[in-house]
């Protein structure tokens, strides 16, 4: 495992690129650090996997939205990769209000002997040019430019939580939190409206746009979350505006878990369709559950991720962490799936056999080849020495962001401004 600190601010983002061979970060400060993994060499086999930075651009610049007398944050909401077509990178980027497109490339050769310029790059006088040479290309120190290729702006009256790229690769969605618009990749002035919840009066708004997301593999379908834990799957086909969902995922509340604090934890943070495109994962405050798309009455799979916080909502509450926005991810095979929690610690559920484990991501087990050590959280009576006690964790160290490799078993994880990388271990 390797650990990159000093990213500045704190990270907002991660994702893999299609082959995992990048993984790019976006952070508070409109940055965006793209890591690259090493080449394996023959003299050092154990090399393979290290991630080391590739190329780092600011991608947003904080803004002033001068009519409504509003700053717009440049922090990084999320990054989504194209899948490579030639020898260069394309990625979308958001902040709160415009989505970028950028282009990534390298550049290791220069060329030299222009006919109209000298060595310093001056135009020369046309009188003097006697003869005429071919210019050739000489090779250089690698360099790695990130160029801004589109910026689409202004469709968004509110925050942008989620972009996602369709499986036709020609167009991608944005979404806040009442409208979620599809853009196509040429054209920047222009977006159409595809979903669009706001109520004519705003006092009678009940619910909110929390995440969205295209299927992997049917360009006309997309799901889309709510605040009220409900989950929307639409059909581009039926009408041009999706207004009215295809189906409507939804689990009936247990009456005897009632309580204040009931409505904002089953509000869906993150929603995500596996590789097969067969299952939808959700998660909430509590909880990750898996649906299947044929049955909509109620998750087929619901895994804990920190049920002995349910006794500590009221303080949650207060300290504003009950409105944190946890994100979950499959892995390649979507056998096993995992998500953050408090303490810096992370969860990961294996679907198959049922089995769960907590692992920590910090300084003290980020030595390179370390081996993590499950943690156990115990919630009263007397705590065993290896484990941590419910009113000791830190709820100022969270894993809100978490990605995994395509196709191995790599993962990154961002604790606050620190990105782990962790993988299996190698015989």
């Amino acid at each position: 495992m390797n650990e990159y600190r000093g990213l500045a601010d704190i990270i907002s983002t991660v994702e893999f690129n299609h082959t995992g061979e990048l993984l790019a970060t976006g952070d508070k400060g409109g940055r965006v650090v793209i890591f690259q993994r090493e080449q394996e060499s023959k003299n050092q086999v154990h090399r393979r996997g290290e991630y080391n930075v590739y190329s780092t651009f600011q991608s947003h610049e904080p803004e002033f939205d001068y009519l409504k007398s509003l700053e717009i944050e440049e922090k990084i909401n999320k990054i989504r990769w194209l899948p490579q077509q030639n020898a260069a990178y394309f990625l979308l980027s958001t902040n709160d209000k415009t989505v970028k497109l950028w282009k990534v490339s390298e550049r290791d050769k220069r060329p030299e002997g222009y006919n109209l310029k000298d060595e310093e790059g001056r135009l020369r006088d046309p009188a003097t040019i006697t003869t005429l040479r071919v210019p050739v290309l000489r090779p250089m120190d690698l360099m790695v430019e990130a160029t801004p290729r589109r910026v689409f702006a202004n469709a968004h009256t509110y925050h942008i939580n989620s972009i996602s790229v369709n499986s036709d690769y020609e167009t991608y969605m944005s979404a806040d939190d009442l409208r979620i618009n599809l853009w196509n990749f040429e054209i920047t002035n222009q977006s159409f409206n595809i979903v669009d919840i706001k109520p004519a009066n705003m006092e009678e708004l009940t619910e909110v746009i929390t995440a969205a997301e295209f299927h992997p593999h049917h360009c006309n379908t997309f799901v889309y979350s709510s605040s009220k834990g409900t989950i929307r799957l639409c059909d581009m086909r039926a009408s041009a505006l999706c207004d009215r969902h295809t189906k409507f995922f939804e689990e009936p509340e247990d009456p005897s878990n009632r309580s204040f604090f009931s409505e904002i934890i089953s509000s869906i943070s993150d929603v995500k369709f596996s590789h097969s495109g067969r299952y939808i994962m959700t998660r909430d405050y509590l909880t990750v559950k898996v649906w299947d798309l044929n049955m909509e009455n109620r998750p087929i799979e619901t895994y804990q991720v920190h049920d002995y916080l349910r006794s500590k909502l009221c303080s949650l509450y207060e300290n504003d962490c009950i409105f944190d926005k946890f994100e979950c991810v499959w892995n390649g095979s979507d056998s096993v799936i995992m998500t953050g929690s408090y303490n810096n610690f992370f969860r990961m559920f294996d679907r198959n056999t049922k089995r769960d484990v907590t692992l920590e991501a910090s300084r003290e087990n980020s030595k390179p080849r370390a081996i993590l050590k499950p943690r156990k959280v115990c919630v009263g009576g007397k705590r065993r020495k290896d484990e941590i006690s419910v009113d000791s964790l830190d709820f100022s160290k969270k894993i809100l962001h978490t990605a995994w490799h395509p196709s191995e078993n790599i993962i990154a994880v961002a604790a606050t401004n620190n990105l782990y990388i962790f993988q299996d271990k190698v015989n």
